[in-house]
């Protein structure tokens, strides 16, 4: 994975939208969903005030926002309600401290995702429509460089990071294996 010392990973160079037939939707901004982990306080005998502890594995509602620059035909098929597949294509430019090469690194975000909304945006002559829609994020995997670095599957109870699968003693303990 090209992130060692001698590569300073500098920005996304551009991205690119498909959905679960690997058709392409368009170029769009992508919010990414923030990963909050759940918690709850703990305190009592033997602990001097309160923690707010994670609880392994799980998190918060997860939302991603598309951000597209006219109305998407393909794009606005995300609206159905039902999950979609969509793929999130990225890549993002880096430059070798040594020589100042610069080359690019893949990354890619598989989600599930359930529309929440869809905002059309406004009909200007000579300007974009601004459109944006908004989806709740159920299942995410995150490669970088080729790399899986993340997965999240809420309805599957699957957590792994880097490689680490967080739930797989609860699963063994719930029976769910």
């Amino acid at each position: 994975m090209a992130n060692g010392a001698n590569q300073i990973i500098e920005r996304v160079v551009n991205a690119a939208v498909f959905n679960e037939a690997g058709k392409f939707l368009g170029i769009a901004s992508i919010d990414l969903p923030q990963i909050q982990a759940m918690a709850d306080t703990v305190s009592g005998a033997g602990i001097a005030g309160e923690v707010e502890s994670p609880v392994l594995g799980h998190f918060q509602a997860m939302t991603t926002t598309f951000h597209w620059r006219s109305i998407e035909p393909d794009a606005v098929a995300l609206c159905e309600q039902r999950a979609h597949q969509v793929d999130c294509r990225a890549s993002q430019q880096v430059t070798e401290t040594a020589t100042g090469e610069i080359t690019t690194m893949p990354v890619r975000t598989t989600m599930k995702v359930i529309p929440k909304s869809f905002n059309m945006g406004s009909l200007q002559p000579g300007a974009a429509t601004d459109s944006e829609q908004e989806f709740e994020v159920i299942y995410i995997k995150l490669f970088v460089d080729g790399y899986e670095v993340l997965e999240i599957d809420k309805y599957n109870f699957v957590c792994r990071i880097n490689g680490n699968d967080l739930l797989a003693s609860v699963r063994s303990d719930l029976g769910l294996n």
